[in-house]
């Protein structure tokens, strides 16, 4: 598939990289931390649960009957739980609408609290469902309106990006817009997997998203009919220039299927002589490292990204595999929906004085989720 995509004006690239350029490539002066445990973990599904192993629940007339099974204590954890259990056994007995009273939406719920005490808007539980929806999303096929979410700086939902070509993309929508309401639900005490929730729908449903641009304080709705989305990560388009012909390369983010797509587009390339490679990551709102890092190995050696762990541990990550364009002229395109892994593949080719970087200032989440699949889905 080609991508027509517009290109900032005059854009320069570089010559071939010079000896002394690929050394630096080779050992770069990378320090850009990705901040795991402490900062950024994502827990999927059910596996932490507050020292207790399994629920079960059984109906008796109107009145559900929830029974816990096995109450201990987290090793090496000197809290007391009973007001936990004084609560979760209450409520069955105590609260009026008997049919809202599930144990298992009870212990989720429990978890994410846990969770979101934590103060960080991308540390998150996943349930079963929304562990599935993201799965949905990497995999690059969904229902919804095609927009990628977070937090800026005051814990706000904002826009990362909206995704080209998506229902989201042709009404407007924009990198950095504060998204107050969905429908008639106010945002401001949702989690992320929460949001998502609620913007993902069938194809052919419609949301309603009451947005504010980033330094104003007037909210305008937009309603979206939700679509199916598939997105291909990798595409390639060609531009000829006075100095030769240039490669395009537009990676819309880093997903499952992002690695071998990108080696289809560097065999495609590699069969043509060009002058250059430029690498858009405008409105790519990252995804997994791991692709981020494979990307980066095709234009330099050595470590590409330093993990620092919550135990201290600091753990280099290098190239996974040989670059076919170690000394390409290459440019960066960012802009303000560049975020997450694409942040950091832009920051390992700058400090590497790999390339040009080109473009805007870029969304600010310089980091990455460790996803931590538990058991139950």
């Amino acid at each position: 598939m080609v991508v027509k995509t517009p290109l900032p004006e005059n854009i320069n690239l570089p010559q071939e990289t010079s000896e002394d350029n690929y050394k630096a490539a080779k050992n770069p002066i990378f320090n850009f931390f990705v901040q795991f445990a402490v900062v950024a973990v994502i827990f999927f599904a059910l596996g932490f649960t507050l020292g207790q192993k399994q629920i079960e629940v059984k109906r008796r007339g109107l009145v559900p009957k929830i029974t816990v099974v096995n109450k201990d204590v987290p090793k090496n954890q000197n809290i007391d739980f009973s007001l936990f259990w004084d609560v979760f056994e209450t409520l069955p007995d105590k609260y009026i609408d008997k049919s809202a009273v599930d144990g298992q939406k009870f212990l989720y719920g429990a978890i994410s609290g846990m969770v979101r005490s934590l103060g960080d808007p991308y540390t998150a539980f996943l349930d079963p469902k929304q562990n599935e929806a993201v799965r949905d999303e990497l995999s690059g096929s969904y229902e919804g309106i095609g927009i990628q979410i977070g937090f800026n700086k005051d814990k706000r939902l904002v826009v990362i990006a909206p995704i080209s070509g998506t229902p989201a993309d042709g009404a407007g929508i924009s990198a950095k817009d504060l998204i107050l309401k969905i429908d008639s639900r106010d945002t401001f005490d949702l989690t992320l997997p929460e949001a998502v929730d609620l913007i993902r729908g069938p194809a052919g449903t419609k949301v309603k998203l009451q947005l504010s641009q980033e330094g104003t304080d007037k909210p305008f709705d937009v309603v979206i009919a939700r679509a199916q989305i598939n997105i291909k990560s990798v595409e390639v388009d060609w531009r000829n220039t006075d100095r030769g012909e240039v490669a395009i390369v537009k990676v819309t983010r880093f997903g499952e299927k992002t690695n071998s797509e990108w080696d289809m587009a560097v065999s495609e390339i590699a069969q043509r002589d060009i002058f250059g490679i430029i690498v858009d990551m405008r409105n790519n709102p990252g995804g997994l490292l791991d692709s981020s890092i494979h990307v980066a190995s095709e234009f330099m050696k050595g470590t590409i990204v330093k993990e620092q762990f919550s135990d201290g541990r600091i753990a280099s990550r290098a190239q996974d595999h040989e670059g076919k364009f170690l000394k390409m002229p290459l440019v960066v395109l960012v802009n303000s929906g560049s975020a997450s892994a694409s942040e950091i593949f832009a920051g390992a080719i700058k400090d590497a004085r790999r390339a040009k970087i080109v473009g805007e200032k870029t969304f600010g989440k310089g980091t990455v989720q460790e996803p931590i699949e538990l058991s139950g889905g």
